[in-house]
């Protein structure tokens, strides 16, 4: 793929209309894409808080081939299935338009190419962040026994305590973000909904989120119980419980992240029924 291929925009609506087909085509992999470029349709560039993205589709013979995103805030890129040689012309056709990237995320064999092909023409050194892995919701499995307790979802009462929550996640997984009521509207967990998982007197002991549907798929993102609360069933019941709140709104399809590295989670959501499709890598470029 010649670097000319590549069509930058920094308006979603044109490179929707270009390249949202191929989007919806491998929607599996794609979810951070179509959740992404929903926001920004519905929402504004306003809404995502880190500035006007560049987005860009490279096309052959008028069919899209590939996709990527980058946003001003942290000059990551985020780009679909790429060849060697692809990668190598994308980085190529970056440099050359002044793009200085701070790091990578892509499937793994993508990432790994790209990072190689900056770490080539730029001298950078690229460093692995983290590795997490995409799954797809086959049968649904509730866990047994079911925490005492139940379901319910989160309503504006449950604002602070919920924001509270997320700020925690963030730390956790290492997330650079400020999450408060002036900050609010701009992070990835607001237009999410939330249920809380709560024991028999309404305490909420765990959450779980879900972006808005887009092309029929749900990704579930993020699942939180306090350090202190773990292991007693709380995030599975949770996550079953959003799950059937997205079928019941109409999904046919779920799917979510985990870190590839945390085998309690992998094995949580492997029993509940999500199965592995492939891994993601984050890299990070230090000149």
């Amino acid at each position: 793929m010649r670097s000319d291929d590549w069509q930058l925009t920094d308006d979603v609506d044109h490179f929707l209309a270009r390249a949202g087909d191929f989007l919806r085509s491998r929607r599996t992999v794609h979810t951070t894409w179509l959740t992404l470029t929903e926001k920004l349709r519905t929402l504004g560039v306003a809404a995502h808080g880190a500035g006007v993205p560049v987005l860009g589709r490279a096309e052959r013979d008028g069919t899209v081939r590939a996709a990527f995103f980058s946003f001003p805030a942290s000059r990551r890129l985020t780009v679909t299935a790429l060849t060697a040689g692809q990668a190598d012309g994308l980085a190529a056709l970056l440099i050359a338009r002044g793009h200085r990237l701070t790091g990578v995320t892509a499937e793994e064999e993508t990432a790994a190419a790209f990072a190689a092909a900056w770490r080539r023409r730029t001298g950078a050194t690229p460093s692995v962040r983290v590795r997490i892995r995409l799954r797809r919701l086959g049968t649904l499995t509730p866990p047994r026994p079911v925490p005492a307790g139940g379901a319910r979802s989160v309503g504006e009462d449950d604002h602070e305590h919920l924001m509270s929550w997320c700020r925690a996640f963030a730390a956790d997984v290492g997330e650079d973000v400020t999450v408060d009521a002036a900050t609010w509207a701009g992070t990835r967990f607001a237009e999410k909904r939330y249920t809380y998982w709560q024991t028999p007197d309404g305490t909420p002991v765990s959450m779980a989120g879900a972006n808005p549907m887009v092309a029929g798929q749900v990704r579930i993102d993020p699942v939180y119980t306090p350090s202190h609360l773990r292991g007693h069933g709380y995030a599975g019941a949770v996550t079953v419980a959003a799950v059937r709140a997205a079928l019941a709104a109409g999904a046919d399809e779920l799917v979510l992240f985990t870190n590839a590295a945390n085998p309690t989670s992998n094995a949580l959501y492997e029993r509940i029924g999500f199965s592995p499709v492939t891994d993601f890598v984050a890299y990070d470029f230090t000149d």
